[in-house]
């Protein structure tokens, strides 16, 4: 209102023209959402150019600030309670029809469709929305860690392919026929080596890839807040998550309430008992959005109930400390032994999960033999067997799953909706078309000669 009877010069997107006889209103769309623009009979010149106007032209407008008449306010704009009277208008650009339309929240459309389309999809209120909150909500993290002593360090996507999970996405390298680097799964030895470095408080918000099967909330790569603290216990950890994410809630998400704070801890054991789930939804009202269940759930079993090939598989992963007061069970019953890990749930989902870490080499090779790791699969772990050699403070961390989160806070069904360019649930992008043939120089160079036309056989078999 502090601009009314001011001059402004405005850009964006033909939202809607409505075309009245005596009046044509345009409402023109920005990031920051829309203001209504009125073109008048005074200025002939103008009403013949906006009455060529469509939806998605791209145009300039100059106009006087003028307050809406009362009754005809949109509260829910926030430039809704005035209109631009237009003294100016530029065509900057045009647009073919849109494939959907663009002023509804898009669920009415099959999301295929959306995501073929997804830089139009992202026109939409509601996509604008869910990727300014999560904007808003990584620099809270990042401001709040900053002020506590943290150091953001960005790790390597380029890496070495480790037998400790998920399978891995590898990448070729040319100028090494037949060897590979592979796309992370996470962090987790950069971070515990940011340790051994004598980092002491670090965080990432890092890019993760995993080569598995998706769903609703999961794909093929996500991003998840990384952190890792030396010489800490596992309610440090666990402390500094929920002080940090009930801050940023509460100021982000004041409509939003917390079940209980602060957060239960629940026993692994118990939780499968008394809920059936690792991940249980604590709320008490499951019908109310705002309502947030967050969790801790504690002492798992260090390792899976079952052995494959008489030994063990680490439950979380391999670098996670048994608990001090089972550590004598490792060598007379290792299936009674905890670890030092802890989940984050909220509303039935995990959201999150780390653990105290492993810093005695000897140990670590301990655990490397009763999952079963011969001299050749710990020869990939060299680097970090070496580095343990050299003084490593106890330490522990957490990777908290950022699109999870950011879907449950805005009420969205998929993470697929706070992702910019999401893959499909086959692991797909239909906007780019990937993943895509190469041309065939291109696998020469890699030393993959073969694999064009062995992808063909397969098909035809």
């Amino acid at each position: 209102m502090g601009r009314v009877g001011k001059t402004v010069r405005l850009a964006g997107w033909v939202a809607v023209r409505r075309d009245h006889g005596k009046l044509i209103f345009i409402d023109l769309r920005d990031m920051s959402g829309i203001v209504q623009v009125v073109f008048s009979p005074d200025h002939a010149e103008l009403m013949e150019t906006a009455s060529r106007l469509r939806p998605e032209w791209v145009i300039a407008v100059e106009g006087v600030v003028k307050e809406r008449p009362r009754g005809m306010v949109n509260a829910k704009e926030p430039a809704g309670a005035v209109e631009i009277e237009a003294m100016a208008l530029r065509v900057l650009n045009e647009s073919e029809t849109p494939p959907f339309e663009l002023m509804t929240d898009g669920k009415e459309v099959g999301e295929e469709h959306r995501l073929e389309f997804r830089y139009l999809d992202l026109r939409r209120g509601r996509m604008r929305a869910n990727l300014a909150m999560r904007h808003r909500f990584i620099k809270e993290v990042r401001d709040r860690l900053d002020a506590q002593g943290f150091t953001e360090v960005e790790t390597p996507i380029l890496s070495k392919s480790t037998p400790e999970g998920a399978r891995d996405y590898i990448v070729p390298a040319r100028l090494y026929p037949g060897q590979f680097y592979a796309l992370p799964q996470s962090p987790q030895q950069y971070k515990q080596l940011l340790m051994v470095a004598g980092m002491e408080r670090y965080f990432q918000i890092a890019r993760c890839f995993r080569d598995e099967d998706t769903r609703g909330d999961r794909q093929p790569e996500f991003t998840q807040l990384d952190i890792e603290m030396s010489f800490v216990e596992r309610e440090d950890v666990m402390g500094l998550v929920e002080d940090t994410y009930t801050s940023i809630i509460s100021k982000l998400y004041p409509e939003k309430h917390f079940t209980a704070s602060p957060w239960p801890r629940l026993d692994y054991a118990e939780a499968i008992k008394k809920y059936g789930s690792d991940k249980p939804d604590l709320r008490e009202n499951k019908n109310d959005p705002d309502e947030l269940a967050f969790a801790w759930v504690v002492d798992f079993p260090l390792f899976e109930d079952e052995k494959t090939g008489g030994h063990f598989a680490p439950s979380h992963h391999m670098f996670t400390k048994p608990l001090d007061e089972d550590l004598p069970k490792l060598e007379s019953d290792p299936a009674l032994v905890r670890g030092a890990q802890y989940d984050l749930v909220l509303n039935g989902f995990e959201i999150g999960g780390g653990s105290i870490r492993i810093h005695d080499p000897r140990l670590q090779e301990k655990i490397f033999d009763l999952i079963g790791f011969d001299e050749k699969r710990k020869a990939y772990f060299d680097h970090m067997l070496r580095a343990f050699r050299y003084g490593v403070p106890p330490h522990g961390g957490i990777a908290l799953g950022l699109d999870r989160l950011l879907m449950i806070l805005q009420g969205e069904s998929t993470i697929r909706e706070v992702i910019a360019f999401p893959k499909t649930g086959e692991g797909r992008d239909l906007m780019m078309g990937a993943p895509a043939d190469v041309l065939p120089l291109q696998l020469e160079e890699l030393h993959l000669r073969g694999t064009l036309k062995d992808r063909k056989r397969v098909k035809k078999t």
